[in-house]
């Protein structure tokens, strides 16, 4: 008896196994894990009382150390006292100062029942921040049904595979440009299948994103000689080295970060041409495969534009204290242009915006040819996956 599947058993049985990689990714260990001291633990823990007399201050810069009188709120010793230090640095974009009454996030030890050194974490934010997500999911299950909570599951599957794949085989140092193409492949794939469906949209969307993707990989190697910029331009860069990782190639890393950075908007894109090309396929089955090219084609140079300039908002608003400074201080041009952080995000936008383009005739070309194909006989990847499970389901009828 030959099975036959329906499309959407074929979707829930993928979308099911991504959840359960999901799950291993979570318990997945990084070897990174063991790096603080054994007994080091959290809790949340609520100020009473601060003493500021050891804290020093030269106009808006503070420096020293505040003493704090804390309760715990949870964790073993809940509702116990304990002097907390929280350290001054200097800089602005690291320190906090707190008032009684405020709840923070407290890293003590304790051995033998007796509470040892205690520091502050910063402000408690994890609550809110765990209640934005959830919001933020259900808004996106209210809007997009079932299509939502596949995006969903490809937003938490994204996020780990860069926490437990991409920043540790990074730490280990391996080379940052090829892991990084790997888990970019892996995650287009994933979220191509998972959003476009087991199906030709998905394969479509697919196929031009790696399209697009390996033409960004291959601009940046090209480019970034003549910048000669490196990786020590991004954030804590310098601090990795500092912290006892001076093996990294911080450069490999900036030029993995250019084409990861773009491949969300490089999916999106093509998502886009995809589902554009699926739904006049649907409508016109008889569409020649010149005609579709073209339709494809027509949606790509609709959405190009905003697109490119996501990427140019996106990068120049984080940087936007740094233009203010720039412009405050009365920098000319030259200066600014040829300045090596300004020149990595001029290469990183750039770049990126190259990707982006040409993903459009990439996803478009791709869309003609699977759609055309598939015209006569079912699609590769719906034929092996329809015959994958039938073999399944065969060998355990005969092995009953």
């Amino acid at each position: 008896m030959k099975l036959r599947i329906p499309y959407k058993d074929r979707n829930f049985i993928l979308t099911i196994l991504f959840a359960l990689v999901c799950v291993g990714l979570i318990f997945l260990p990084t070897g990174f894990e063991n790096r603080l001291p054994q007994d080091s633990y959290h809790a949340r823990g609520r100020i009473l009382s601060i003493d500021n007399n050891n804290i020093e201050r030269a106009l808006i810069v503070k420096t020293g150390t505040q003493s704090l009188q804390v309760e715990l709120l949870d964790g073993s010793f809940k509702g116990r006292e304990l002097t907390v230090t929280n350290l001054l640095t200097g800089k602005l974009e690291l320190d906090e100062v707190y008032a009684p009454g405020e709840t923070i996030l407290v890293e003590y030890a304790h051995k033998d029942g007796k509470l040892g050194w205690a520091v502050a974490r910063g402000k408690f934010r994890i609550s809110f921040e765990i209640t934005l997500f959830a919001l933020f999911g259900l808004l996106l299950v209210a809007v997009a049904g079932w299509t939502g909570l596949k995006a969903l599951l490809s937003f938490v599957f994204s996020a780990l595979m860069i926490w437990k794949v991409m920043a540790p085989c990074f730490l280990k140092g391996y080379d940052p440009v090829l892991i990084a193409l790997a888990v970019v492949a892996v995650l287009i794939g994933a979220i191509s299948l998972l959003v476009g469906g087991l199906g030709r949209k998905g394969l479509v969307s697919f196929v031009g994103s790696m399209m697009g993707l390996v033409l960004t990989y291959i601009l940046a190697l090209i480019f970034a000689r003549g910048f000669q910029v490196h990786g020590a331009v991004r954030p804590f860069a310098e601090t990795l080295l500092y912290s006892g990782f001076y093996f990294l190639d911080l450069t490999g890393i900036f030029l993995a970060g250019i084409f990861t950075a773009s491949a969300g908007a490089v999916m999106d894109l093509a998502m886009d041409i995809s589902a554009s090309m699926h739904e006049v396929y649907l409508k016109q089955p008889a569409i020649s495969r010149r005609e579709h090219i073209a339709s494809g084609m027509a949606v790509g140079r609709a959405v190009i534009g905003p697109m490119t300039t996501t990427l140019l908002l996106a990068y120049s608003g984080s940087y936007i204290t740094m233009l203010m400074l720039f412009m405050g201080q009365g920098i000319p041009l030259a200066n600014v242009f040829n300045l090596n952080l300004v020149a990595a995000e001029i290469l990183n936008t750039c770049v990126g915006s190259f990707g982006l383009i040409t993903v459009a005739p990439f996803t478009a070309l791709a869309g003609g040819l699977i759609y055309s194909w598939g015209k006569d006989r079912p699609c590769l990847l719906l034929t092996g996956w329809t015959r994958g499970i039938a073999f399944f389901n065969k060998k355990k009828t005969s092995s009953q």
